[in-house]
């Protein structure tokens, strides 16, 4: 029996909150909310609109680094939440002249969601997760003042 496909991010949302930032991950079917500290938000919230730091932050190291070893980030994957505690893992790929290297590094998702936007990958939840985590839709529709 094959295993259930991964649902695809559609969009990104970030919300300041009292608490850090809410990041709202919509799958077309429902809305996650995953909670970061405010400096992953405000990274998070600079990468969507494509503002570039004044100084390069860790994410841009990273990519850097793999661009430099001419690598890039092929998806993020939210792979497990536990607790009210997402996991994810980046999958990077290498072409060579002969093969292609493909690594998948544990990471925390709030790091993940910067590096995929930076890189403009995909994002990708499994459907455990999805399943697992309440519907944020409505939750989000009334912070934007209901533009959804």
């Amino acid at each position: 029996m094959a295993k259930p496909a991964a649902h695809a991010v559609q969009h990104i949302h970030v919300v300041p909150t009292q608490q850090g930032t809410a990041v709202f991950l919509v799958l077309g079917h429902k809305t996650l909310v995953i909670q970061v500290d405010p400096a992953v938000g405000e990274a998070l919230q600079a990468a969507i609109a494509g503002k570039p730091p004044e100084r390069p932050l860790t994410h841009d190291l990273m990519l850097a680094l793999l661009q430099g070893l001419d690598a890039s980030v092929e998806r993020v994957v939210i792979t497990d939440v536990r607790d009210g505690v997402f996991f994810a893992r980046v999958v990077a790929r290498q072409a060579g002249p002969v093969a292609t290297q493909v690594a998948e590094v544990d990471a925390r998702p709030s790091d993940s969601l910067v590096l995929a936007v930076k890189a403009k990958a995909p994002v990708v939840v499994m459907p455990a997760v999805a399943d697992a985590c309440e519907d944020m839709t409505e939750a989000l529709a009334k912070l934007r003042g209901g533009k959804g």
